[in-house]
């Protein structure tokens, strides 16, 4: 029987070439996302063992007590430096006062702004021949006033700084102008990925990031031979109890390879989300396949259980045949894995976020997994044709080439979807009501989803007929061939569904995608300028970082600005949860909020008083007048405050008002502002006055000015990945199921080679053929478009009611030109895959046609 296996897989090789591309791009993705997730650790492993390589270990200090004095807070200054360099085995101790510093580019726009963990800064601090050999200098030389600086070399290259240039920056303040002394060479993995480098005097660096005479850790070389555990045993012994800690290199190293790999954890996802729809719908491929190449068996079959093969030992032949298809997928699969996996960094690794380079890991586990995949796949899909081939009677099968299905069949068929349809639809109208998008309502709302789409694959045979009836008048208006074409496709429904469900299944998950995507866009627009009143919002890229307190007054005295209110952004923690309390002035709030108040109103306002959001007002359970126990930030103890009134959802305003003297006391940053929302006269809101407004806030890199369509882009700029996501789907969905129907209709013009000579010797032209055969695989694609749009239109219909509970502007948007453009692509491939079999059909020579057994 493998014999007979390895002959079938021979004989058909070049009709299961399709096959095996489908399960191939499933293997690949699958491989390549391993490879590319296994280099990628490695490469941040090796960068970061090579940013400690000279440090065997590494001392930071604690938190201070609670209690303790603020100089106490630190205990890494000069006399410890010393103390250190005369511990046996350490070769030599290194100080360092680090921290982060954002800086404005040449042309004025911030460096990597808003990702602190990679805009760097560090003291130059020279040894005893007057170089630090961490920052060696390539150009210019060391900063030694505070009116200097000096960055790394790929700093300089993407601000376009030289030696001379006035550069622009922040810490966690006022804007700091320096100018450029010199240009240094850094290994720091974080920097080499995209990130920046700005090197301070000492004295300036400890100002900025510790305390004057104080370092931010000390990093220790260790003399040959010596073992770096020990080391850190013996430093730790000298270090003063709770106030410094000391770790070897290694697990410093450690430490960042890990959180630089969680950082970027995220560039994984999207090929593994294409790694299991291209093996989902493959495998539909991989069921058609064999279900075809079974029935063109059946005679062979039966022959083989007539001269004494058991059902069992036809089973084994055709799930050989599978493996054997599998192992060649699989190879195929994990060498083009390899390919992926190599232009992934390329593709993902952005100007902002840079991946690091570094070889291929090759892993046991992509291997196992390639394996698993494709033969795992490839025979469970060939499981059921084989099944069923093994319980067709010799007899029987020796009368028929073909076994149309019973009446019974189709019953059970038709009962099983609509059980499964009812089920899904039913689980999907039960959601709607609930107008709750929590995690457990989601993950409902898509079971529900795929329950539809699997029950419209399995009615797919039973609607096949209206359905294809119903599309036929157009290709009858093609004449005879439309015609033919269309009792072409409804000749055999099980092989229509089965060759459309690829389409099914992609332009499902497509027009939902898009449907929900376009809903949510529009949505998201509307809410990111409600409830703003305000022409311009000021804020911090940092959500620890304060406004200059100055910038608010600055900001009053641009020419056009009528309104500028500093806004104070901390936490309330109340028994309910934490929520987002904003502290304002209620003489100048309405001016640049839009409030609709349910109950109460702001006048009454003050210390000790608060306003609350409708739905927090809904979960705690009060309303205006009522009394509530909560604390901000910094407040240790929880007090009364009064609700003097509720407000509708407002994202401007957030959860909780509070005034602006309570938030500044208590928050995490005291006396400080995080927004000034600004509004302006009608005639002065153009770019001019946004001009001015950034020179008012000092050109800070941490700082940002928005008017209201920045905030609409930037709401619509995080649906990017969504977009990405339905594009890849509809491309991956494009290529299986071009591969399916060009399958199909191979196969079809083989059987019905006979028939096509007859036409051919009463008449029609091969123009006729190739139109004919062109039209039934238009037909196909055509009834796979319109179940994949009814399955995905009812998805989106469910899933975004559930986002109008969380999302108050949702309504149902259609994207007309999405979805039209999902239904040329469909009727394209159907253009396309018929090309091959078409011209085929059309070069038969209708004698050697007709006279074929």
């Amino acid at each position: 029987m493998l014999r007979t296996a390895l002959r079938n897989v021979l004989a058909n090789k070049a009709r299961l070439v399709m096959t095996v591309l489908a399960v191939c791009l499933g293997v690949a993705f699958v491989c390549g996302t391993l490879v590319f997730a296994e280099s990628s650790a490695a490469a941040y492993r090796a960068a970061a063992s090579k940013d400690f390589a000279d440090i065997a270990v590494s001392v930071t200090p604690k938190s201070a007590p609670p209690g303790a004095a603020e100089e106490e807070a630190g205990a890494l200054d000069d006399a410890l430096v010393r103390k250190l360099a005369e511990v046996p085995g350490v070769a030599a101790a290194r100080p360092a006062a680090d921290g982060s510093a954002t800086l404005n580019g040449a042309d004025g726009r911030p460096l990597r702004a808003g990702k602190a963990w990679s805009n760097l800064a560090a003291a130059y601090v020279p040894g005893k021949d007057g170089k630090d050999g961490r920052h060696p200098l390539v150009e210019g030389r060391a900063p030694r006033s505070g009116g200097e600086l000096a960055v790394d070399s790929g700093t300089a290259a993407a601000g376009g700084f030289s030696i001379g240039d006035t550069v622009t920056l922040a810490t966690d303040g006022p804007v700091l102008k320096k100018r450029l002394v010199g240009i240094v060479r850094t290994e720091d993995s974080r920097v080499t990925a995209g990130g920046t480098l700005a090197v301070f005097d000492k004295a300036t660096a400890q100002e900025l990031f510790a305390s004057p005479g104080r370092y931010t850790s000390i990093d220790v070389s260790a003399e040959p031979g010596t073992d770096e555990f020990k080391l850190a045993e013996r430093i730790t012994a000298l270090l003063p109890a709770d106030r410094a800690e000391a770790v070897t290199g290694t697990a410093q190293a450690t430490r960042q390879a890990t959180y630089t790999d969680t950082l970027t954890r995220g560039h994984q996802k999207m090929p593994m989300i294409f790694a299991g729809v291209s093996l989902f719908i493959g495998s539909f491929l991989i069921v058609n396949t064999f279900t075809m190449l079974v029935a063109r068996r059946t005679r062979e079959i039966a022959l083989l259980r007539a001269i004494g093969s058991s059902r069992r030992q036809v089973v084994r032949s055709i799930l050989w045949e599978a493996v054997l298809l599998g192992l060649v997928s699989s190879a195929a699969g994990f060498v083009l894995g390899l390919g992926i996996a190599a232009v992934l960094p390329d593709l993902l690794s952005t100007s902002q976020d840079s991946l690091p380079d570094g070889p291929l890991v090759i892993g046991p586990l992509p291997v196992v997994a390639a394996l698993a995949v494709g033969v795992g796949v490839t025979v469970l899909a060939a499981w059921l044709p084989s099944r069923k081939a093994a319980k067709v009677a010799p007899i029987e099968a020796l009368r028929a080439c073909e076994q149309p299905p019973t009446a019974a069949a189709s019953r059970v068929r038709g009962v099983v979807g609509l059980v499964l349809l009812a089920a899904g639809a039913g689980l999907l109208v039960a959601l709607t009501g609930a107008k709750d998008a929590s995690e457990e309502n989601l993950r409902n709302a898509m079971f529900g989803c795929a329950l539809v789409v699997v029950a419209l694959i399995v009615l797919a045979p039973l609607l096949a007929v209206p359905v294809i009836r119903l599309t036929g008048r157009l290709t009858g208006r093609f004449g005879i061939t439309g015609h033919l074409a269309r009792e072409n496709a409804l000749r055999d429904p099980r092989r229509t569904a089965a060759t459309a469900s690829a389409l099914i299944i992609s332009t499902a998950l497509v027009a939902g995608l898009a449907v929900i995507g376009n809903s949510t866009g529009q949505a998201l627009d509307q809410q990111a300028a409600a409830g703003l009143g305000a022409d311009y919002v000021i804020g911090s890229r940092s959500t620890m970082t304060a406004i200059d307190p100055g910038t608010e007054k600055r900001v009053a005295g641009v020419p056009g600005v009528r309104t500028a209110a500093g806004i104070a952004d901390s936490t309330l923690f109340t028994g309910g949860g934490v929520r987002k309390i904003a502290g304002v002035d209620p003489a100048t709030v309405n001016d640049v909020m839009k409030l609709d108040f349910v109950s109460g109103s702001l006048k009454d306002l003050g210390p000790g008083r608060i306003a609350l959001s409708a739905a927090v007002a809904r979960e705690q359970g009060v309303s205006a007048g009522s009394q509530v126990k909560a604390r901000v930030s910094r407040n240790q103890e929880f007090t009364q405050y009064t609700v003097v009134g509720v407000y509708e959802d407002n994202p401007t305003a957030g959860d909780v008002l509070g005034s602006r003297a309570d938030v500044q006391r208590d928050g995490f940053l005291p006396d400080s502002v995080q927004r000034i929302l600004v509004r302006a006269d009608g005639a002065a809101v153009s770019k001019t006055t946004e001009d001015r407004l950034r020179a008012a806030a000092g050109n800070s890199p941490l700082v940002q000015v928005k008017d209201r369509q920045a905030l609409v882009d930037e709401a619509a700029g995080s649906l990017a990945d969504l977009l990405t996501l339905m594009y890849g789907l509809l491309a991956i969905g494009t290529v299986i199921s071009l591969l399916g129907i060009v399958n199909t209709l191979a196969m079809s013009v083989a059987d019905r080679t006979r028939e096509i000579g007859v036409l051919r010797a009463i008449g029609m032209d091969r123009a006729g053929i190739r139109r004919m055969i062109r039209l039934e695989s238009v037909t196909v694609a055509a009834f796979g478009t319109l179940l994949g749009l009814a399955g995905g239109l009812l998805g989106a219909w469910a899933v975004g009611s559930l986002t109008n509970g969380a999302l108050k502007q949702y309504s149902l948007a259609l994207p007309w030109g999405t979805l039209l453009l999902v239904c040329l692509v469909s009727l394209t491939i159907g253009v396309l895959a018929a090309a091959v079999p078409a011209r085929r059909a059309a070069s038969l020579s209708p004698l050697e046609a007709v006279a074929e057994r």
